[in-house]
């Protein structure tokens, strides 16, 4: 394993082929003419008696393709315990991701299935022959050539591209989730949704930005029911992917590795979210929602997109309403003196006490003006940055503040500037994303651990249960403990049966 990422790691910031476009299986036979044209093009190439993606065009006498046979012997030769899924679809030998097929005894990706194809190679001298085609899910024997058809194949084409329907997605955020769970080859028990995602090399920040945006419903919902086979943009296409992995309830390994799409956003960001080095949790979540937002076809307009309709609200400052698609909240400056006995005085302060800036009477200095700042409109789900670090000529500070929040039932009603006619303002915690790195006020990178905490099963009480998920290590976490961490991100989710409340908190349902 380590060697293949250290591999495709090696081609990273190198530009993707283009791909050509494919014909249809129930495309039309080709004239005489463009035959003759695409055979001189084959000859051109070296691949005489393939077709342009170096596969051999398996026709009987008439013209016609030859039926696929039921089963064969060499089914039992699949090791379904090396098949890895999750790594970028390249050829291990020329590095096209051109028509790339899947070795299912051995699990490594070859191009093309013609007689002057790697993977025809690869069946030849390592005496594998069962392949699956990684776009089609298809799947071949070589050398012969002819397609498999075969009901014990199905959970392999599942693990590769797994679907859903709205029935199957209809309960995954409810108790009704955790009581059903999922076994993988190993027989070991995990529940869909709350799996671990491999830390390659320095990507764990971005890992607990993945989980956080995947466990809201109207986003994760929208990824899981696509179908991106078009001219999306490939940067969605593996997000939608990856979420489908991550939900996917026939695993073969009950972890996923986030690497092939990690690739696309270490290209697209010509390599500043990359594998290799720290980042910013919230950058990478304002530029990827962005991005997002861009390539499912939202525009400036409000419900553009399914990340504006979920995400987006609005914020009045002065005279002026401007959109956002989170808050940043400021923390009060870290106490300058140690304690006698402690090493340091950590400082605690509310949720309420730091969102106070929202609140339409406090002013907050900026760049030599006074600002008001007041919500105007709140979206279904709130986002809030805490502001923890801070640059200054020599390092980066960081701010150890514990910032003390209910679970359920927080009122943003006074930070609301709004008609009666506005949807609840009563919010439920759904994520927080924690960090964590050596005692001090220093930002230490070198140190840093990121984590996520992960809400399962809505409604509170004992239904309700919490995930603590650091890389690949998923546990359950006692309400409490959540709190205690130094937060930078978390999630709330608009409830649409606001119960009373108490300072903030609501009378929780047993």
């Amino acid at each position: 394993m380590t060697s293949e990422v250290k591999h495709l790691s090696s081609v990273e910031g190198s530009p993707r082929p283009a791909k050509r476009a494919r014909l249809d299986d129930g495309a039309s036979a080709p004239t005489a003419e463009t035959e003759e044209r695409m055979n001189a093009s084959r000859a051109a190439e070296g691949m005489e008696g393939e077709d342009e993606y170096g596969e051999e065009t398996a026709t009987s006498t008439k013209g016609q393709v030859e039926p696929p046979k039921a089963s064969d012997l060499y089914l039992d030769t699949i090791n379904r315990a090396v098949l890895d899924f999750d790594f970028e679809k390249v050829c291990s030998v020329s590095l096209s991701n051109i028509n790339i097929y899947g070795c299912l005894v051995c699990g490594k990706y070859f191009q093309g299935r013609g007689r002057n194809s790697y993977a025809f190679a690869h069946a030849i001298h390592d005496d594998h022959h069962v392949f699956i085609n990684l776009e089609t899910t298809k799947v071949y024997v070589l050398p012969d050539g002819y397609l498999v058809s075969d009901p014990s194949l199905e959970d392999i084409a599942f693990v590769l591209s797994p679907t859903f329907t709205p029935a199957s997605i209809a309960t995954l955020s409810t108790p009704v989730h955790l009581q059903k769970p999922s076994y993988d080859l190993a027989n070991k028990p995990y529940i869909p949704g709350y799996i671990g995602l491999n830390n390659i090399k320095r990507n764990d920040y971005m890992n607990v930005v993945i989980h956080s945006l995947l466990h809201v419903p109207p986003l994760r919902d929208h990824l899981l029911l696509s179908n991106y086979r078009g001219k999306e943009s490939e940067l969605l296409k593996r997000f939608a992917g990856l979420a489908k992995k991550v939900w996917n309830p026939r695993l073969f390994k009950s972890q996923v590795s986030p690497h092939e799409f990690l690739q696309e956003v270490n290209r697209i960001s010509a390599g500043k979210y990359s594998l290799e080095k720290q980042g910013d949790p919230v950058e990478f979540l304002g530029w990827l929602l962005n991005h997002l937002h861009k390539d499912i076809g939202g525009t400036k307009k409000k419900n553009s997109s399914v990340v504006f309709t979920t995400f987006q609200g609005e914020v009045q400052i002065k005279s002026t309403v401007s959109p956002f698609l989170f808050l940043a909240v400021d923390l009060p400056p870290p106490p300058l003196f140690q304690d006698s006995v402690e090493k340091n005085i950590i400082p605690q302060v509310s949720i309420q006490s730091v969102l106070a800036k929202y609140d339409g009477q406090k002013t907050q200095e900026s760049a030599g003006h006074l600002r008001r700042f007041k919500c105007q409109r709140l979206p279904p789900y709130i986002i809030l940055h805490f502001k923890r670090f801070t640059k200054n000529q020599f390092v980066e500070e960081k701010n150890p503040t514990i910032v003390n929040f209910p679970l359920r039932g927080l009122d943003f009603k006074e930070y609301l500037d709004a008609p009666e006619s506005h949807p609840s303002t009563i919010y439920d915690l759904i994520a927080n994303v924690t960090h964590e790195s050596a005692v001090g006020t220093t930002h230490d990178k070198e140190s840093t651990v990121w984590k996520v905490h992960l809400r399962a099963g809505a409604g509170g009480g004992e239904n309700e249960k919490w995930f603590q998920i650091q890389d690949l290590i998923v546990e359950e976490i006692r309400k409490e403990m959540i709190v205690l961490g130094e937060t930078i991100l978390q999630i709330w989710e608009r409830r649409t049966d606001a119960p009373s409340t108490t300072n903030g908190m609501d009378v929780d349902r047993a």
